[in-house]
């Protein structure tokens, strides 16, 4: 090795030797809204990701949004059923780049040098997700946004591509944070629902004395997308969703058609389940849309409709699923859905007696946890520990998730 070179792997050798480390974890959901990135400390070393005790210290977040330009290539490219592979590879080039600035901007912003960063835990951008059912018998995923570009521009070590490993262990590849949620909230008395709604909805279990294994988690449904897509064909593309709630609250959700959309048969499959747009996304808003227009819907409505099937879904998931396995007394909401003031009232009146409260009641911003999450999971490979819940996923055995890509600090 010459005098100026840099040994990329030397973190990932030391990682289990040390008791303190910084990951930074980025995650742009379904949305493709913002880029979330969570600075998150870890103490304890190996003994302590292995134990999940104590808790990991997020130390700053930030959510950049997404250029419009950009977004819109995004959900043009999720959505297309054929497309250039030149046109995928620029859109997997720009969103490493935003992903990079995002890093930098963050740690400029809290005076943090990015050698003082140990790793990067990429979410990507997920562009197609094909559960089981549909592709055959195993699950393909695909995260988009380049680890080479994000290690290369920042010179911090990436774990990325999360979802593979367990899709080849004959899991979903989803849903991934219910460890963590396990790590970060389980409680000796409360039995808790952790849910997120982003553009699709997801839930974490959690009996009251639970342990990471006892986490049942799956994917309820439709969670933002929906909402989201027909407040852009109201609007014309001026605007992306509907500032907390305020359109719906002024329609009136028709209940018969929400009773027809939650008798599709994907809402009674039992978990291990997962979805994506490719389900519940524009094409499935034009489809509600149409039927709410048939029944004499204005927009407003056609919005309440939306929103309550939103919540419907959670709670019916709740009803069918969780219930069974014990009380549940809480349900903590986190996601861009949180900031739904008509939705989180339609969730607290059809998931009580329950309380539904925001997860910045758990002590942790509700905006940060998904990339909270990634940072844990990368910690996690990194200490060449399982991030997988079999339960959760459907996977065959506990996996090590993830690719490296090395970085060029030292």
């Amino acid at each position: 090795m010459s005098a100026t070179s840099v040994d990329g792997l030397a973190r990932v050798r030391a990682w289990r030797t040390r008791d303190r480390h910084r990951v930074l974890g980025l995650m742009t959901g379904t949305s493709a809204d913002a880029v979330d990135a969570a600075l998150v400390r870890f103490d304890g070393g190996l003994a302590a990701a292995e134990s999940g005790q104590p808790r990991p210290t997020l130390v700053a977040y930030r959510e950049t949004p997404l250029d419009p330009a950009l977004r819109r290539e995004v959900l043009a490219v999720a959505a297309a059923e054929q497309l250039a592979p030149e046109r995928l590879l620029r859109l997997d080039l720009a969103l490493g780049e935003l992903y990079a600035a995002c890093v930098l901007e963050l740690l400029a912003h809290e005076g943090v040098p990015p050698a003082a960063v140990d790793a990067i835990g990429l979410h990507g951008q997920t562009i197609r997700h094909v559960p089981r059912d549909a592709s055959g018998g195993q699950a393909m995923t695909w995260q988009s946004g380049s680890a080479a570009v994000l290690a290369e521009r920042t010179g911090i070590l990436v774990v990325s591509d999360f979802r593979v490993a367990d899709t080849a262990a004959g899991g979903e590849g989803a849903p991934l944070v219910p460890l963590v949620d396990a790590w970060l909230f389980r409680d000796p008395r409360e039995g808790r629902v952790l849910l997120n709604l982003g553009g699709m909805a997801n839930l974490t279990w959690l009996p009251a004395g639970a342990r990471p294994a006892d986490a049942l988690a799956f994917d309820t449904g439709p969670g933002n997308a929906i909402i989201d897509a027909l407040v852009a064909t109201f609007s014309d593309g001026a605007h992306t969703h509907d500032e907390g709630g305020a359109m719906a609250a002024g329609g009136r959700a028709n209940e018969a058609l929400i009773d027809e959309l939650l008798a599709d048969p994907w809402f009674a499959r039992v978990p291990p389940r997962s979805t994506g747009r490719e389900r519940f996304g524009e094409a499935y808003a034009a489809r509600l849309l149409e039927r709410a227009r048939a029944a004499g819907a204005g927009d407003a409505d056609v919005l309440a409709t939306a929103t309550e099937l939103t919540a419907a879904s959670v709670a019916d998931a709740v009803r069918r699923f969780v219930a069974p396995r014990g009380t549940v007394d809480a349900v903590y909401v986190s996601g861009g859905g949180a900031r739904n003031a008509t939705l989180m009232a339609a969730l607290r009146r059809r998931l009580a007696p329950a309380s539904v409260r925001p997860l910045e009641d758990l002590g942790v911003a509700g905006a940060a946890k998904e990339a909270m999450a990634f940072a844990c999971l990368a910690h996690r490979t990194l200490c060449g520990l399982p991030g997988n819940v079999p339960a959760a996923t459907g996977a065959s055995r506990p996996v090590v998730l993830g690719r490296i890509t090395p970085g060029r600090l030292a």
